[in-house]
């Protein structure tokens, strides 16, 4: 009796682990490949409203795919040099950040191009800061940001800074945006009105601060921490003091704040994985899952209707007779295979 009571307890574990594996983790849905040259990539943004992924090819411009009928529906004109895209639906403009230091003002509606506008000498991401109506664009090379007004497109002021590697910024919803300065190891926090840093933090546990999402209602910074000991650390927006510090993967480029679930995504190209992190409290963070994605996978666009996540990779090599950028990884792809583009949808299953 005692034996088959086990046999009993033992089988319904396994039927509650297997259902828990078969529900609610992300799995790989489709992995579409692009025919043609791969001249690198970087940021994704997605526009829920039409169902469009905007992917920034670098030299190839900006590739339009329409996730819901599953093709390509153009490439933004002149927008060769493009890192990211932000979208601005109440303006119906979309800009991009090119690394010549100018921004391709399109129509989301259309997807015709406006026009070219140079505002510096690089440029890497950019986003938009709605209390003042302007577009931010960091340009780490020559340790500024500058700003765009986004209804006129003409560059209103540029800010000096100390950091040269800028990267991804967030506004907080009452004029201010906070900028991670990965040389530094800081977290800015930004007047976007004054066009002055206001405050600097210590990323205390986290080294080389890269992606950055925020949680409007708690007050919470999400820096995403590449370093020995990735991980994602976790800022008070008022204080800039470190709460929480849970461990992501290594090489991580975007964070994604789900508000409504009380998530945050991590995409990390080097471990090949997606980190969730489930937020408990303003202070409380703990694992949700992890899972494998393909190496190189570093930047994600999240669609907040079906909870999908969208990650870009290529079949990358390298090539000793070019310069390896060895900061990222002692064998960091330095060319890539053609036809090898590849875009990765990831679902819950």
């Amino acid at each position: 009796m005692k034996m088959r009571s086990l046999l009993v307890a033992l089988a319904l574990v396994a039927a509650v682990t297997s259902a828990r594996a078969g529900t609610g983790f992300y799995r790989l849905q489709s992995a579409v490949s692009f025919s043609g040259p791969v001249t690198g990539w970087d940021y994704l943004a997605f526009d829920a409203t039409r169902g469009y992924l905007f992917m920034d090819r670098r030299a190839l411009g900006v590739t339009v795919y329409d996730v819901k009928a599953h093709k390509v529906v153009g490439t933004i004109a002149d927008s060769a040099g493009a890192n990211s895209t932000t979208l601005v639906p109440m303006l119906d403009r979309g800009f991009t950040s090119n690394g010549d230091g100018s921004t391709t003002i399109f129509r989301l509606s259309t997807l015709k191009t406006v026009r070219r506008v140079s505002f510096g000498k690089s440029a890497d991401a950019g986003f938009y800061e709605p209390v003042t109506g302007q577009m931010v664009f960091a340009m780490g090379d020559d340790r500024a940001i500058a700003f765009v007004d986004a209804k006129t497109g003409k560059p209103v002021a540029t800010l000096a800074m100390d950091a040269e590697k800028l990267e991804a910024a967030v506004p907080d919803g009452h004029g201010n945006f906070f900028m991670n300065e990965r040389d530094r190891d800081r977290v800015a926090r930004i007047d976007a009105r004054r066009h002055a840093v206001t405050a600097e933090w210590p990323t205390t546990g986290c080294h080389e601060p890269t992606a950055m999402a925020y949680d409007a209602r708690d007050g919470r910074i999400f820096s995403g921490c590449r370093g020995d000991h990735p991980v994602l650390a976790v800022l008070d927006a008022a204080s800039g003091k470190v709460v929480g510090t849970p461990e992501i993967g290594r090489g991580v480029d975007t964070a994604i704040y789900d508000a409504a679930a009380h998530r945050i995504y991590t995409s990390c190209g080097l471990d090949a994985d997606i980190v969730v992190i489930d937020q408990q409290g303003p202070d409380r963070y703990a694992l949700e899952q992890a899972v494998t994605t393909r190496p190189e996978a570093r930047t994600m666009a999240f669609d907040p209707k079906t909870q999908q996540l969208y990650l870009v990779t290529a079949e990358g090599l390298v090539d000793p007779s070019r310069p390896v950028n060895r900061a990222v990884a002692p064998f960091y792809p330095n060319a890539f295979f053609p036809n090898s583009f590849t875009l990765l949808t990831y679902a819950r299953k």
